[in-house]
Order: structure tokens, then C-alpha cells, then sequence
């Protein structure tokens, strides 16, 4: 007998945390890959799906974690398996544009060439181009808040820091 209580207590237990996990708030997720040239300028891509251009990466998909994700989209997207480098930014955005809060990861992809990027095989029908582009030109042609986001990125770089980021500015 006492086992069955001990395993109606058990069962009761579990309830309450399952209900707490069900209620917890679902964030998005998403990784980006910052490549760089010898003069500092960055990587982006145009996609063929919107008229913005980004740096390589983009959804975590279930089971799966931001690392592995970035891994994932630079070998879909541009055609490469260079291993990653280290954390560059977490960046906390709030809901926009009919999107979910989340939390956006950029991973140092370290320097490439002009040669590299010739070599690029891009994702079809995904990827129309890559190029690198100085800050200054990444401003106008990527998003404002990942234009913050590459700064910071870049300024991660050059200080050898992980930076926290909300809404692309810095905050630690």
C-alpha cells in the first residue's frame, strides 16, 4: 500500500511542473554568422525572398541549438563548413513586425577573402549574392536593428568580448 501512495504522490507532483512548463513564454530563436574581410567590412547576403540583406544564418529550429543552427544556415546558405568561432552577441529583441520576442545569436565566422566569397555555392532560389560592404553601406541596405547589431558584433571582435545586446544596443 504504501507504494501506490508513494507512486500517487509522485504522479500528483509531476502535474503542477508540467502545467508550469506548458505556461512558460516560447521565444524565438535565431543565429547569424559575422564574416569579415581584411578591412573590417562585412558579409552579407541578399535574399531572394526580401528585399533586405542579412548576414548568413537565420531560424533555431526545434531540438536544435543556436550553434548547430548557424552551422547549419552558412553550409545551406553559402555553401561553407569553416568551422565557427565564439559568441560574439546575444541580442534580446522585442516583438515587431508580426514576430514574437526572441533572442538573436551572432558567431564569429572569422575572416574570409574575396576569393572565398567567389567560391560561394548559395542556397537556390534563396540566396542571390554576397558581398562584403563597410559599415556605412550595410546601413543601407540592412534592417536598423541588425545594423546595430553588426557594430556591436564588430566591436565584440575587437575587444575579444561576448556582448549583451537589447534591441541591438549594448547593455553588457
Amino acid at each position: 500500500m504504501t507504494t501506490s501512495n508513494s507512486s500517487s504522490r509522485s504522479a500528483a507532483a509531476v502535474l503542477p511542473v508540467e502545467q508550469y512548463v506548458a505556461g512558460l513564454a516560447r521565444k524565438r530563436m535565431a543565429a547569424g554568422v559575422l564574416f569579415r574581410d581584411s578591412a573590417n567590412r562585412v558579409l552579407l547576403v541578399q535574399p531572394s525572398y526580401k528585399p533586405n540583406f542579412e548576414i548568413p544564418g537565420g531560424a533555431v529550429e526545434e531540438d536544435e541549438s543556436p550553434w548547430a543552427a548557424a552551422q547549419r544556415e552558412v553550409r545551406e546558405e553559402i555553401g561553407s563548413d569553416q568551422p565557427l568561432g565564439r559568441l560574439l552577441v546575444v541580442d534580446y529583441v522585442r516583438p515587431q513586425d508580426s514576430r514574437p520576442e526572441g533572442v538573436i545569436f551572432v558567431f564569429d565566422g572569422g575572416l574570409l577573402t574575396d576569393d572565398d566569397v567567389a567560391a560561394m555555392k548559395f542556397a537556390e532560389s534563396e540566396i542571390l549574392s554576397a558581398d562584403f560592404h563597410t559599415l556605412e553601406e550595410a546601413r543601407g541596405r540592412v534592417k536598423p536593428l541588425l545594423a546595430d547589431r553588426l557594430e556591436v558584433a564588430l566591436d565584440a571582435v575587437r575587444l575579444g568580448l561576448t556582448v549583451i545586446c537589447e534591441q541591438g544596443r549594448r547593455v553588457a
